[in-house]
Order: C-alpha cells, then structure tokens, then sequence
C-alpha cells in the first residue's frame, strides 16, 4: 500500500480542520482545546498540536492529511509534522488585516519544507474580502523560487479542497495529469 502525506497549514481559523474533515475517509482526530489568548475573539476552540484525516485515493494508495497549529507559538510541531511529507497546502484567509504578510510569514517558516517538495495556496474568504485579488497573491511572489498555485477555495466546499491538493500534486508530478488514475 502507498501512503502518502500531505500538510496542510495556515493561520488560525482559516479552516485547516474543516479542510481536513472534509476529505478524510474517516473520523479526524483532532487537538483542539479552549482557546485561551486572543486567538478566543476568532474561535473558541484552537488546534494545539495537529489535525488528522486519511484519504484513500484507491485500493493500493492512501494520502494521510496532517493539518497544523496556527498560532506560532506551537511552531514546534511544524518540523515535527512536516516530516515524510510531499507536499504542503497553504490556506489563506482574505479578510484577515493582512493576508499577504501571513502568505509571507508562512512561506518563510516552511521554506525548507517546500524547497524539497512543493506548495499550493488556497484563499478563502474572497466572497467577504475581495482584496486583494488573487494576482496581488502573485505579484507578491516576485523572486521566490517556486511559483505555486493559488486558487480561492472554500475549506467547507470538499470539491475546492480536492481540486487544490489535486493542483499541488500535478504541480509535484506533472505526469500525473496524464496517467489514466
């Protein structure tokens, strides 16, 4: 049997355990508990340590989804998490105050990790927050080495969610978008 891994990270509340909850073939498992700093004014509960899904995509082939904290301060499972993995979905969220500083932050502290594998960028929340637009996204990737893909995804919607990790796998192998699975 294949397994594979994928990341999904983000800051907090932009919908990493939805995203994840949506796609697992099985009951997620997840870390949440009481949110007990201000991240509490976005949500009452936060991930402490990580969130947990399983998709199999055939009989013989099977993605273990992993999403991780949001807040920085539980940085430390970021290495921990990201380890075996190919891959990493960054989620978004357009109404924060500046969701291109977080794109940034993000990038930055899994640099390493996406070096070796590869990103996609999912923004959620363009319906509430029309700006920036998804060519601003772009335009702030002037000199980063891998140009991901960015699409506006719904964490709730598991046909956005499917298509953005599809779109980080094609962007991995691109031969994939010619095989017949």
């Amino acid at each position: 049997m294949a397994n594979h891994k994928l990341i999904f990270t983000g800051p907090v509340g932009v919908g990493k355990t939805t995203a994840i909850s949506m796609l697992s073939d099985i009951p997620t498992v997840s870390t949440d508990e009481t949110a007990s700093d201000m991240t509490r004014r976005k949500k009452p509960r936060t991930t402490v340590a990580m969130d947990y899904g399983l998709m199999n995509v055939s009989e013989t082939e099977r993605v273990h989804l992993y999403g991780t904290p949001g807040q920085e301060r539980f940085d430390f499972m970021w290495d921990i998490l990201t380890e075996g993995g190919i891959g990493l979905i960054l989620l978004l969220d357009n109404s924060r105050t500046n969701p291109l500083q977080d794109m940034h932050f993000f990038l930055g502290a899994f640099r390493g990790f996406i070096n070796r594998t590869g990103v996609a960028i999912g923004v959620s929340r363009m319906d509430l927050h029309s700006q920036p637009k998804i060519s601003d996204y772009y335009q702030q990737l002037q000199g980063f080495a891998k140009k991901p893909p960015i699409l506006e995804v719904d964490a709730r919607n598991r046909r956005d969610v499917s298509l953005l990790i599809q779109t980080l796998l094609y962007s991995l192998d691109p031969g994939l978008a010619n095989s017949d699975g």
